[in-house]
């Protein structure tokens, strides 16, 4: 179900749809890949000056306002309280839109590093920047490398630098949550720090995936209270993973206009059987 697609549509309705997009094709998205390659340019230099990261992450910032500004995103951030800048923690988010990235480095007030995947540090210049940014490359489909690659990205959380996971592996077509990954959770679990849950409510909306076609309107950050792992054990991130998903899940609906995925089953059998001849 895609929660964007209309059954009826004015003619005044469709000419505004058309303007929308032609603003987003010529003007919104160029002016992004602009910023995007200013921005990214003076990261990468800067990172030849800055031992902490503090300059690269101002860059990072910056870019993300920029961006979220030009295509007139309002971001509303809820729970900051549950924050604490002093202590390192995993905060896993849901990934819904090329958009989540601007919005969690315009929203979180604290430094930190993604998880992203192996083959994006590949790419010439997105993998310059991302290697020279301290972000942490995790090897999917290869079991022993990517045990190496958790193993670094818990020692980097216990030497107090947050980490920003998407556990659901990638971005949703749907809107709807998808299933969670328990290997993300075996970096907070290894380093027995939190894992802080991260709603993202309104991107799939204002930009859903392998779309061009920028929407502009309100998303939300809902930061939840955080869930400590001391005295768990590494076999239990699957457990782990289950109980994050069913408290992100619950703030997530709760919220969106996407409907959890057993209304859409719901209603998608009530028209089956509204369509089969003598129900």
């Amino acid at each position: 179900m895609d929660v964007l697609d209309q059954s009826a549509k004015t003619p005044s309705t469709r000419l505004g749809e058309l303007l929308s997009r032609l603003r987003s094709y010529c003007f919104l998205v160029p002016l992004i890949y602009l910023y995007t390659a200013a921005m990214g340019t003076l990261s990468l230099l800067s990172s030849f000056f800055d031992r902490d990261g503090r300059t690269q992450h101002w860059f990072a910032r910056t870019w993300a306002r920029m961006i979220l500004k030009t295509a007139f995103i309002r971001v509303q951030v809820d729970g900051l309280e549950h924050i604490d800048p002093a202590q390192p923690a995993v905060y896993a988010a849901n990934h819904l839109s090329a958009l989540d990235i601007p919005v969690l480095y315009a929203g979180m007030p604290t430094q930190f590093r993604i998880l992203a995947k192996r083959e994006l540090f590949r790419y010439p210049f997105l993998g310059w920047h991302l290697k020279r940014s301290g972000q942490i490359p995790i090897e999917q489909g290869d079991a022993r490398a990517s045990l190496r690659s958790l193993n670094h990205a818990s020692d980097s959380l216990r030497k107090g630098m947050p980490l920003v996971i998407f556990p659901e592996g990638g971005r949703s077509a749907s809107g709807q949550l998808r299933p969670f990954m328990g290997g993300a959770f075996y970096i907070a679990i290894k380093a027995q720090a939190p894992v802080v849950p991260v709603v993202l409510v309104g991107t799939y909306e204002a930009l859903p995936m392998n779309r061009f076609h920028l929407r502009p309107g309100r998303v939300e950050m809902i930061v939840g209270e955080p869930i400590a792992t001391t005295g768990m054990v590494p076999r239990e991130m699957d457990k782990l993973a289950a109980r994050v998903r069913e408290l992100m899940a619950e703030a997530y609906y709760s919220h969106a206009k996407v409907p959890p995925p057993e209304k859409t089953a719901t209603v998608e059998a009530q028209s089956d059987s509204l369509l089969t001849p003598g129900a």
